[in-house]
């Protein structure tokens, strides 16, 4: 049985990390209000492009020819080209949340076709790099504070890659919040754009809209428009990333602050019986050394 001096130092060891942990706990709610603030005031700006780009591929022409259009046909399946940017955190400790984003791009490997990964955080570039999985060792991106200017950024290198045909599809693979406990990873493909899904959405739905007139011309008009669109859809991405990131690691130090609280109530509870236990003793001796002298 340990002593008391031993338990004692357990208690105190367990109660300076649950310290450690509340802080981080703090820390990370803050960051997560920060987070959506800053997502609640640029999300109606983004939504109103992508809702003006769906517009315009329901109503662009059969014959419109665009490089943002070019599905690539003619390449087979095995033979393309996909890049994935990878949304991981810098951090670990927050769960789960690192793991499930990392494992599904992980899976996309044995998909038809060759991969390339464009990693965000630190997490996710130590993570493939440990299983020997190329990644770009110049795509160095920080998952923390999320911003306009980083999203325009990556989505300029993917774009550049995208027209200058070194990939036929780029895709974003992130976690979106579901719920204030619950989280989604999802997969949205980025380039090209998918005409034809948004004329059968179009037919399902039975979208009405005034007519659309695109001048000078429809490719004009998507060249201008597809850029910060794609820029809205991977700053979205961060942002929600971020978001996951910091509720995942809320829920994490959450758990382990409650954890910390039993340990240190089992332990508080076997230091009261210990400590017991050497008081009987030393009165159960005393009792014992007494007898013996009257004897």
């Amino acid at each position: 049985m340990a002593s008391l001096k031993e338990i004692k130092e357990r208690i105190e060891s367990v109660q300076e990390t649950r310290k450690i942990t509340n802080a981080m706990y703090m820390i990370s709610s803050n960051k997560l209000r920060q987070a959506k603030k800053m997502l609640a005031e640029t999300e109606p700006y983004f939504y109103a492009m992508q809702s003006l780009l769906r517009r315009i591929m329901r109503r662009l022409p059969p014959d419109t020819e665009d490089v943002y259009l070019n599905t690539y046909s003619e390449i087979a399946p095995e033979d393309r080209r996909k890049g994935y940017v990878v949304v991981s955190d810098d951090k670990g400790l927050a769960g789960a949340y690192n793991h499930n984003v990392l494992s599904l791009a992980e899976s996309k490997i044995p998909d038809p076709g060759t991969e390339y990964f464009y990693v965000v955080g630190e997490v996710g570039r130590q993570y493939f790099k440990n299983r020997g999985i190329e990644i770009d060792g110049d795509f160095q991106y920080s998952a923390q504070k999320p911003t306009v200017s980083l999203a325009r950024s990556i989505a300029f290198r993917m774009l550049e890659h995208f027209e200058q045909r070194e990939l036929e599809e780029v895709y974003i693979i992130y976690t979106a919040m579901r719920g204030p406990l619950s989280s989604e990873v999802h997969v949205d493909k980025l380039l090209p754009l998918q005409v034809s899904l948004e004329r059968e959405r179009e037919e399902e739905e039975e979208i009405c809209t005034d007519p659309l007139v695109m001048d000078p011309s429809p490719a004009a008009v998507l060249d201008n428009i597809v850029p910060p669109c794609v820029s809205g859809l991977i700053y979205g991405a961060l942002v929600e990333s971020f978001c996951s990131a910091q509720n995942a690691r809320m829920m994490a130090m959450d758990a382990a602050n409650k954890n910390a609280s039993e340990i240190v109530k089992d332990l508080q509870r076997t230091y009261n019986r210990t400590r017991q236990a050497e008081i009987t003793q030393q009165i159960t001796e005393v009792a014992g050394g007494a007898r013996k002298k009257r004897g």
